[in-house]
């Protein structure tokens, strides 16, 4: 392996451990709130009424969506090199793919969620 390689394996390392950090926070966050929320006697409506349209949370769900399109992918690819003979560019590619689609769809949720609130 060249320094090269061994200096992006290493970044790619770093950025999993980092995002579980941050999906771990996110996690605790959106399960606490929808316990508190449901148990509070809010309906779906009265949730998304709250939430949609407020800025903070857009944010925490743009981070949330990040972090996942950023772990999930990682996890994938060493799944995919441990348990496939494919080449490492048919999983690289595969796995950018991947990534792209989980962040695609997690930021128009994200997005479609604010545009549900506010007056």
């Amino acid at each position: 392996m060249t320094t090269a390689s061994l200096r992006t394996e290493t970044y790619l390392w770093l950025a999993q451990r980092i995002s579980a950090i941050v999906l771990a926070v996110c996690v605790v966050v959106h399960l606490t709130t929808m316990i508190v929320a449901v148990q509070g006697g809010l309906s779906a409506q009265e949730i998304i009424a709250r939430i949609g349209g407020n800025k903070l949370w857009l944010v925490y769900y743009l981070v949330f969506v990040a972090a996942v399109a950023i772990h999930a992918p990682l996890g994938l690819k060493t799944v995919l090199r441990e348990m496939t003979a494919l080449p490492i560019k048919r999983i690289e590619l595969l796995v950018g793919l991947f990534a792209i689609g989980v962040a695609a769809l997690g930021f128009r949720a994200a997005f479609g969620l604010y545009g549900l609130g506010g007056s």
